[in-house]
């Protein structure tokens, strides 16, 4: 393993601890940033000429660079890690005041690909952010409730016609219980106090649930990390720690990292992958540097993203719902994610590219293919590809239980996958 796999499992427990919605991932992220001297920049504003590390937030999603020793040259090429804030999960609805049999229900949906019966009867706090009338203006605020409010209790087995379970219906089934009684009560107002405003100044709000326990290195030997939103706050993590490690010995090309938030609902949003936001930061940063289009287009040319988002370890329990001559091992190292259907964007030389730098960080790589009988999910990376033109890789850190409420990673794979990355953002050094 390598020597810092423990600090890095920890470090990573600490980072999903503190994130619990894409919001606050964006805000721990901006937070490390700050620590090393990254500056926020806003897309209103002018942007500096002066070689900098900055990052923008635009809602749950954040994109960082430096241009710190980067060439002078205004078609220097971008390497890009790209990833995604948003994990599946069960979000607050609009008109979340609900009474059933003398029970106080918050009315719940499912976002994204929810594995639902992994939520049942797990204490959930609520995080997100509200936007709030300030004056003639509206700021956003963040919302974090870290104590157990709401709970989705699963029907007693004596209650199922079969003793077998129910399958859940997501319109009726994943309610959570906040209390008892017949008499009114607003959750809403619940939230306006914890986040110390007026109910009547809440003009919309983003909230979701998020389980309780904290995440935790396991196993007998340390050797595994149990965390929820793995997917993808594995790669957020890494990747962040990839641009820092960039920032502090440049190479010939400028380190980017791209986080977007919906991912999981197909990236079709002002935020998402298929926004103009990565498209947008990658010409203002070659404006800002005295480029014009020609220039652009020629950075764009000689870019590669690597698109990260966890990958399927083989489940020992189910080993035959994966593509035999293809097994994944945790704390194996990086995943290379491969589809002919294209929906993993990765080519021949994108793979290249991403194989040369786990050799020159010392990692090995392994290689995933999807069994050809069933459905294969799919990343930003297709999406990057085709909205920027830059050549992208998939990648990712083996893990099980994907969209369930809490899953599993190993915990080497942390350090190797931070390593594999970091020597990605700086090609030929």
């Amino acid at each position: 393993m390598p020597s810092m796999t423990q600090a890095d499992a920890q470090g990573l427990c600490s980072f999903v601890d503190a994130s619990p919605s894409p919001f606050h991932v964006c805000a721990t992220v901006a937070g490390r940033l700050a620590e090393q001297d990254f500056t926020e920049l806003r897309e209103v504003d002018a942007w500096p000429s002066e070689p900098g590390r900055h990052y923008l937030i635009r809602g749950g999603s954040l994109i960082a660079w430096s241009t710190e020793g980067a060439a002078d040259r205004a078609a220097t090429p971008f390497r890009i890690v790209g990833g995604h804030t948003d994990s599946p999960n069960l979000r607050v609805k609009q008109h979340p005041d609900l009474n059933s049999a003398g029970w106080q229900l918050v009315g719940l949906e499912p976002y994204g690909g929810a594995w639902l019966n992994s939520w049942l009867d797990r204490d959930l706090g609520i995080s997100g952010r509200i936007s709030v009338r300030d004056g003639n203006s509206v700021r956003d605020k963040l919302v974090r409730v870290d104590r157990p409010i709401l709970r989705v209790p699963q029907l007693a087995i004596h209650l199922s016609e079969d003793r077998k379970g129910v399958q859940l219906d997501p319109q009726r089934h994943v309610n959570g219980i906040w209390g008892i009684g017949d008499e009114p009560r607003s959750f809403l107002e619940f939230v306006a106090a914890q986040a110390g405003v007026a109910v009547g100044s809440v003009l919309g709000w983003e909230l979701m649930t998020h389980d309780l326990a904290p995440s935790a290195v396991v196993g007998e030997r340390g050797e595994l990390v149990s965390a929820s939103r793995l997917d993808n706050q594995g790669t957020c993590y890494a990747g962040l720690a990839a641009l820092l490690a960039a920032a502090q010995r440049p190479g010939p090309a400028i380190p980017v990292l791209a986080l977007f938030d919906h991912e999981e609902v197909g990236s079709m949003s002002d935020r998402g992958a298929f926004s103009d936001l990565l498209s947008a930061v990658l010409e203002r940063i070659v404006l800002s540097r005295g480029g014009d289009r020609e220039d652009l287009l020629r950075a764009k040319a000689g870019s590669v993203c690597a698109s990260g988002d966890m990958a399927h370890a083989t489940h020992p329990n189910y080993p035959d719902r994966h593509e035999p001559a293809h097994r994944i091992a945790v704390n194996g190292g990086p995943v290379l994610k491969v589809n002919q259907n294209l929906r993993y964007a990765s080519d021949a030389a994108g793979a290249a590219a991403f194989a040369l730098a786990c050799d020159r960080a010392g990692v090995p790589l392994q290689r995933y293919v999807h069994r050809a009988d069933l459905p294969c999910g799919s990343t930003i990376g297709p999406i990057t590809a085709s909205r920027t033109g830059v050549s992208t890789v998939d990648v990712g850190a083996p893990q099980l239980a994907m969209h369930s409420a809490r899953e599993l990673m190993g915990a080497a794979d942390v350090t190797a996958y931070a390593e594999a990355l970091a020597a990605f953002l700086t090609p030929g050094e």
